[in-house]
């Protein structure tokens, strides 16, 4: 990908459904770009190394740290955001699970659990604990104990994963 004449990289990439385009300086990070240059700000930075987990978000239907992915790697793919989860409803049922189990105190953490447990029952599987747990492992609550997020986690797959038509929760764009 080329540079533009102002120094910035041109990019093209969807997001949440729609086709955002523009140019950034060559190291600006994806979490930056749809923070500051589209003001989705339920990506949250944390510890911009990759090992906190709050900036995750879906890039072509697999969990990402947006903090180590550059905007212009993005370019050309589907981003799917936390604003992105609840297709104009006010909360999805995941979100809605998170909140009846206390998955969430301070919420700094939860969009980045939302985006990996939308990655995992996106696949559609049988999920027990230890499965939810380790796929979660990735990804840092200082404040839940991480309990109400198993269980919100494995009520939703209960329920039906994303992908068969009667589980409300919205599989990868």
């Amino acid at each position: 990908m080329s540079d533009d004449p102002d120094g910035g990289v041109p990019i093209d990439l969807v997001v949440n459904g729609v086709t955002r385009r523009g140019a950034v300086p060559p190291r600006t990070s994806l979490a930056d770009f749809l923070r500051d240059h589209l003001g989705l700000t339920g990506t949250h930075l944390g510890c911009e190394h990759g090992v906190c987990g709050a900036c995750t978000v879906l890039l072509d239907g697999r969990s990402v740290r947006s903090c180590l992915v550059l905007a212009a790697q993005a370019s050309g793919r589907s981003v799917r955001t936390v604003e992105g989860l609840s297709d104009g409803d006010p909360l999805n049922p995941l979100q809605t699970a998170l909140a009846d189990h206390h998955g969430l105190q301070c919420g700094f953490c939860t969009p980045g659990f939302l985006m990996v447990a939308t990655e995992l029952l996106a696949e559609g599987r049988d999920l027990d604990e230890d499965e939810v747990r380790e796929r979660l492992s990735g990804n840092v609550c200082r404040c839940t104990g991480y309990q109400g997020i198993v269980e919100a986690v494995l009520e939703v797959a209960r329920r039906g994963a994303p992908g068969r038509d009667d589980s409300g929760v919205p599989g990868p764009r």
